[in-house]
């Protein structure tokens, strides 16, 4: 399976990549809990079905040393026990973030208030961040229906 398009073979692309990439710096860079930052990932990438995402963020959090309970567990966090609440209410706010469509309201005061909870606001800022980013970034995987599961920790720097 080839993906429709070369997301870096034009000036077009590379421009934009470039853009999203600076973005995620400023967020990895953050006080952001690096442990909750692909935990948002995996889990916008799961409901957007974004294979390549999935793929990518799974093995960057596995080589990182997250264990495979929780990485399996991640789809179902609401059942599982091995979630803290923080880690807890940074997906939530994730889930009420890429489903926007699916709820007229947006994201609740009740999550937003939760997430409040545990984070300062440059840490809320960056969550928020991170969920409109990795929306972005599997919006456009999606679309161009990027192949997924060669990807190997580290490939891009």
């Amino acid at each position: 399976m080839d993906a429709r398009l070369n997301p870096l073979g034009s000036s077009v692309a590379t421009k934009v990549v470039k853009h999203f990439i600076a973005a995620n710096k400023a967020i990895v860079e953050s006080t952001l809990p690096a442990t909750t930052q692909e935990l948002v990932k995996i889990r916008a990438s799961q409901i957007n079905g974004c294979g390549f995402c999935t793929d990518m963020h799974t093995k960057d959090a596995a080589h990182a040393g997250e264990t495979s309970v929780r990485l399996n567990l991640v789809a179902a966090w609401r059942e599982a026990t091995v979630f803290t609440d923080a880690e807890r209410a940074a997906l939530e706010l994730t889930e009420q973030g890429t489903r926007i469509a699916d709820a007229a309201g947006g994201v609740t005061d009740e999550a937003w208030a939760n997430a409040a909870k545990y984070y300062d606001e440059e840490q809320l800022t960056a969550l928020v961040s991170s969920i409109a980013l990795i929306n972005a970034f599997n919006r456009v995987n999606v679309i161009i229906q990027q192949p997924a599961g060669d990807y190997q920790p580290g490939q891009f720097g």
